[in-house]
């Protein structure tokens, strides 16, 4: 009788243990499938925000409001955005002006920050290189 007792309570606990399990991992997969969802939608999102940004880049000589000729803007990309020659145009550079594009609540990355204090404190020069005939 004993015996067959604990059979039954061995039976038992297997039994609770592997339906333990099988909830355990079915409760694991749906929060995961949550989670996943959440990430998928943040990231979409920020992609979204960045290739905003890459086209507002590359449009922005074109776009109302912008403060130079587009004849006159030289994309760069990294570390900023444009080099524009004010006066270009007319054949005369009158000024020199990096121009870096923002668009929703972008700030400047701390790169470009280091360009625009290098800028401000004068740390900026001209320089011709001469290339070497390769004959």
């Amino acid at each position: 009788m004993v015996e067959i007792n604990l059979f039954v309570v061995g039976i038992l606990l297997v039994s609770v243990a592997v339906v333990a399990f099988f909830v355990g991992r079915i409760l694991r997969d749906f929060y995961w499938r949550g989670e996943i969802v959440g990430e998928r939608k943040d990231a979409v999102n920020r992609s979204r925000s960045v290739l905003k940004g890459q086209i507002s880049e590359q449009l922005a000589p074109y776009l109302p409001n912008f403060s130079f000729a587009s004849s006159e803007c030289k994309f760069i990309g990294k570390p900023i955005d444009f080099i524009a020659f004010r006066g270009l145009d007319r054949g005369i550079v009158d000024e020199i002006v990096f121009v870096e594009v923002k668009s929703g609540n972008s700030k400047l990355s701390p790169i470009e920050k280091e360009v625009k204090s290098a800028v401000e404190e004068g740390r900026v020069r001209f320089e011709e290189y001469l290339a070497d005939d390769f004959d």
